[in-house]
C-alpha cells in the first residue's frame, strides 16, 4: 500500500451480530471507519445488530461465517478472496476463530493484511484446540483486549510482543452516563425487580451460567444475612439463561434452601443495563474462570457504581483498589476466586459506605473509566493499527471529523 492512502476499505468478519463484546466492537469500529471517511464492510450471518451496522453507514454482506466444517472454511477462504479483490478491500479483520481461518486463507491469496482480535481466553485442551485457536495469533497484528489476553497470546502461541497490540474494550460514555439515565428509568427497573425504596441493590449482571459465579454470590448473601450484615441489601441477578433451565433451577433451590427468596432475585434479561447500574449500590463480578476483559466492571464504573471483582484474568485491570492503589483512588474491591466469605466481607464494606463516600468512589470510578476505557479511545487505537498496516491516515481523519475539521 502506498503512503498517500487517507481512507480505506476495512472488512470485519464475525459469525453473528448478536449482543456481546466482539459484536459490539464490530459495530463500533464500523462507525469509526465511516467517520474517518473509509468504507466499512461486515461479513456475517446477521443478528440483532445487523440493522445498526447499516444505519451507521456500513455494509453488511450475508456470509456463512459461523461454519466450523473444515471444507466449508476452506471454500469460504477462496470465496472471501474473490470478494476482497472485487470490492477493493484493504484489510481483513477477523473476530472469531472459524471465520479467521477463512480470512487467513484470503489474506494469503490476495496479499491483503490480515488482522485478528483475540476476544476470549479460549479453551486450549486436547490435541486439536491449540491448532484451531492459533489462527487468532497469526495476524499481521494481533489485537488483545487486555494485558492479560496479550500475555496469554504471547505465552500460548509464541507470538512476539511486538506484533501484539493491547486495546481494551471501550464503553460508550454517553450511554453509560448517570446524567443521561432518568430517575423514571431507574424507578421502573426497581419496581420490576420488586425492590423497595430504601433497599440497597447488590447487582450481578452476567449470563446465568456456572462460571459466572452465581452460586458464590448466593453463598455470600447467606453469610451476610446470617451475620446481620446484610441490612437492607437485595441481591439482583440479571442476565440471560440461554436455555440453561437446569442451572437456573439449581440457583432457585439454593436460594430457597437459605430462605432468601425476598433477598436474592433472579430477574432475567435486562434491556436497560445502564439503568440497572444506576439502580445498584455495588456491582459484583464473581467469575470463576478468567475474563478476557471485564466489560461489566467498566460499564458499572462508568455509571458511578463501585465494583467487586475476582482476582483472575483481566478483571483486576479494570479497577483501582485501596490496597493496591491507595484509599483515595479506590473504585472497588478485588477478592479471591470462589471465596464466598471474602466476597461477603467486600459486599459488607460496600454496604457500610456513607452516601458521601459512595458518591466520591463513584465519581472516581467514572473518571478512571473515561481515562482508560472509553469507546473513543478503543476506536482511535484500532484505526491506528489499520494505519500501521496500510500507512494510511485514518486516525487523523477520524480526529478531524470528530472536531468538525
Amino acid at each position: 500500500m502506498n503512503s498517500t492512502i487517507h481512507a480505506a476499505t476495512i472488512l470485519q468478519i464475525i459469525p453473528r451480530l448478536d449482543t456481546g463484546g466482539a459484536e459490539l466492537a464490530t459495530l463500533e469500529i464500523s462507525e469509526a471507519v465511516i467517520r474517518a471517511g473509509g468504507r466499512a464492510f461486515v461479513l456475517s450471518e446477521g443478528g440483532r445488530l445487523a440493522g445498526d451496522i447499516e444505519r451507521a453507514g456500513g455494509h453488511l454482506f450475508p456470509f456463512p461465517a459461523a461454519t466450523k466444517n473444515p471444507l466449508r472454511i476452506i471454500f469460504n477462504g477462496f470465496r472471501l478472496a474473490r470478494f476482497v479483490r472485487e470490492r477493493g478491500v484493504d484489510v481483513i479483520h477477523a473476530r472469531s476463530r472459524a471465520p479467521a481461518w477463512s480470512g487467513l486463507i484470503a489474506g494469503w491469496l490476495t496479499g491483503v493484511p490480515f488482522i485478528t482480535t483475540y476476544h476470549g481466553a479460549y479453551g486450549n485442551r486436547g490435541p486439536l484446540k491449540p491448532l484451531y485457536n492459533s489462527v487468532m495469533a497469526r495476524g499481521h497484528c494481533v489485537i488483545a483486549n487486555s494485558r492479560f489476553t496479550g500475555q496469554l497470546v504471547h505465552e500460548r502461541h509464541g507470538t512476539p510482543m511486538d506484533r501484539i497490540r493491547v486495546i481494551p474494550r471501550g464503553v460508550d460514555l454517553q450511554k453509560f452516563d448517570p446524567e443521561n439515565v432518568s430517575a423514571e428509568r431507574v424507578a421502573s427497573l426497581r419496581k420490576a425487580w420488586g425492590v423497595g425504596d430504601g433497599d440497597k441493590v447488590v447487582l450481578q449482571a452476567a449470563r446465568l451460567t456456572g462460571w459466572k459465579g452465581q452460586h458464590d454470590v448466593i453463598e455470600a448473601a447467606a453469610r451476610l444475612f446470617r451475620s446481620d450484615a446484610g441490612g437492607k441489601a437485595v441481591f439482583v441477578m440479571v442476565g440471560d439463561a440461554q436455555g440453561r433451565d437446569d442451572y437456573v433451577a439449581g440457583l432457585e433451590r439454593r436460594i430457597s434452601q437459605y430462605d432468601l427468596q425476598r433477598k436474592v432475585i433472579i430477574a432475567g434479561h435486562c434491556d436497560d443495563i445502564a439503568a440497572a447500574f444506576a439502580a445498584a449500590h455495588v456491582a459484583v463480578i464473581a467469575s470463576t474462570e478468567p475474563e478476557a476483559f471485564g466489560r461489566t466492571s467498566v460499564e458499572a464504573q462508568a455509571m458511578g457504581c463501585p465494583v467487586i471483582v475476582t482476582r483472575q484474568g483481566a478483571s483486576p485491570e479494570t479497577l483501582l483498589t485501596a490496597a493496591r492503589d491507595g484509599a483515595d483512588k479506590a473504585t472497588g474491591w478485588i477478592v479471591p476466586v470462589s471465596a464466598p466469605n471474602a466476597l461477603a466481607n467486600a459486599i459488607a464494606e460496600a454496604l457500610t459506605l456513607s452516601a458521601r463516600e459512595r458518591r466520591e468512589m463513584g465519581a472516581r470510578a467514572r473518571t478512571h473509566v473515561a481515562g482508560l476505557f472509553s469507546s473513543e479511545n478503543m476506536k482511535r487505537q484500532t484505526l491506528a493499527v489499520y494505519d500501521e498496516c496500510l500507512r494510511s491516515a485514518l486516525v487523523a481523519a477520524f480526529d478531524a471529523a470528530g472536531s468538525g475539521g
